[in-house]
């Protein structure tokens, strides 16, 4: 075995060539709640809640849809108020697993792949089971709290075998630290959000076996763990079993194991203080949802992107709206335009980070025809210049300047650097500033692949367009070989 189940062993894992060189995943998160479909709408989104409101805030108002369990116990919360009004107090959540179940019957797996190959995604990570314990797969380690608490299909193999058949990669997210059937209590505050999470053996060995289920059944490349997992279990084993099985697989970040002394001095008046204030500069910070563990190979921030060159591999990870899981609620001006999300794209791409973009569907498995535009939106773009975007690298600096204003971001791949402009150029003359080209530099438009004229001047590299650029969320230029820049 080439790695051996001890952190100084599995540390010596590297990031493979494919996760670099992917740059745009898929994320879907599908279950029980999409059969109620409800988030808080109108609030902001993840961050934006948690910056200014604070972290109770986000968990009464919370616009992610897959949380309804938790939301719906919180008494006052817009969730609450839905479920009394909608369905009664008599209506307990698990009342929407047949509803689920029956919704599922006609669902397409092969549909949603070619959907996910047209937008240009690499590789597609399937939410296997969430905060709510609720199972998409057939699993022979069932939940011990409640009979039949899963997919009446193998929802996770039947999609993996269909994104492996269109050639992408399958990544698979388990909630490892929070389980709701464990433990039933609502997360309000950040102390209950740390101490939620079940501690005792049945639970450890449960999500222990979870995992080396799933990749012995399915083979996924990624493990995508979240929130943290449980102490009083060693999770290099795993890693050490994963990495030996799948050599080019990547595990992430949210692996941090609380302890149960930390869970208990969170309790108390010194430990609330603390924890609150560890929490406040994590806030301020804005790249972190949870502790990083001791061994990762990419981190993993959430509706937030780095402002500069990250030396660590990441990925950011955010719904094209305001939540993961479907939210009916929703209005369409809450989602991301298809220029907001490939400036996203390109910034992450140009910093070293990879965008896991996240998937909806509803209940029936119908992805909402906006979420399904804004993807074949972005793959349209990159079938035109996702020789900017796929298997490039972060070159000496990420953001830069043109004439008029515009932004610009750059990608380097070989001897070629990538110019990306984050909007389209009035005149027929674009300017980028600081960049000093030799002679035989060659510049490109990739998005027709026509040769440019150019020239230098003191304020930096003048490219002749020949004609107005038609409009399109951002437009990318090779230059080859690579220039000299005056801002190291």
């Amino acid at each position: 075995m080439k790695y051996l189940p001890k952190l100084k062993s599995v540390r010596r894992h590297e990031v493979p060539e494919w996760f670099h060189d992917a740059k745009f995943g898929i994320f879907i998160h599908w279950g029980i709640y999409t059969v109620p479909a409800f988030g808080a709408v109108g609030v902001g989104d993840f961050q934006e809640i948690i910056s200014t409101q604070g972290i109770e805030a986000q968990f009464k108002n919370n616009p992610y849809a897959e949380w309804y369990l938790n939301t719906m116990k919180i008494r006052g919360s817009p969730c609450d108020e839905h479920h009394l009004k909608t369905y009664g107090s008599d209506f307990k959540y698990d009342d929407f697993i047949p509803k689920f179940n029956d919704a599922i019957k006609n669902w397409n797996p092969e549909e949603w792949t070619q959907l996910f190959q047209d937008a240009g995604a690499r590789y597609v990570v399937l939410v296997t089971k969430h905060h709510d314990g609720f199972l998409l797969w057939p699993s022979k380690h069932p939940n011990p709290k409640k009979e039949n608490y899963r997919a009446s299909r193998d929802i996770v193999g039947e999609l993996t075998s269909a994104v492996k058949r269109q050639g992408m990669k399958m990544g698979l997210y388990y909630s490892g630290a929070l389980d709701w059937t464990f433990n039933e209590k609502p997360i309000h505050d950040v102390v209950s959000f740390l101490t939620n999470g079940p501690v005792r053996r049945e639970y450890v060995d449960y999500v222990n076996a979870h995992w080396r289920e799933l990749i012995e059944l399915y083979e996924p490349c990624i493990l995508w763990n979240d929130i943290g997992y449980p102490p009083g279990t060693n999770p290099y084993e795993l890693f050490a079993f994963f990495y030996n099985k799948t050599p080019d697989g990547i595990v992430n970040d949210r692996w941090m194991q609380v302890s149960k002394l930390l869970r208990a001095l969170a309790k108390t008046w010194l430990g609330k203080v603390l924890i609150q204030w560890a929490a406040n500069r994590m806030i301020k910070k804005r790249t972190a949802v949870t502790l990083k563990s001791p061994h990762y190979d990419f981190l993993t921030p959430e509706y937030v992107s780095f402002k500069e060159i990250k030396q660590e591999k990441w990925e950011t990870t955010r719904g094209i709206g305001k939540s993961f899981g479907y939210n009916a609620e929703e209005p369409d001006e809450s989602y991301m335009t298809l220029e907001e999300l490939i400036h996203l794209l390109v910034d992450v791409v140009s910093k070293n980070g990879n965008l896991l973009l996240n998937v909806g569907p509803m209940a029936d498995g119908t992805i909402p025809e906006i979420q399904k535009q804004r993807l074949l939106g972005i793959g349209k773009w990159l079938r035109e210049n996702g020789e900017a975007i796929y298997g490039t690298r972060p070159w000496i600096i990420a953001e830069g300047i043109a004439s008029e204003e515009i932004e610009v971001r750059f990608t380097r791949k070989g001897e070629t650097l990538h110019a990306i402009l984050l909007g389209t150029p009035k005149e027929e003359q674009i300017t980028l500033a600081n960049l000093q080209a030799g002679q035989e530099t060659v510049i490109k438009l990739l998005e027709n692949d026509v040769e440019l004229n150019w020239k230098q001047g003191e304020d930096g590299l003048s490219i002749h367009l020949e004609k107005k650029l038609g409009m399109s969320p951002a437009h990318a230029f090779s230059i080859t070989p690579i220039p000299r820049t005056k801002c190291l």
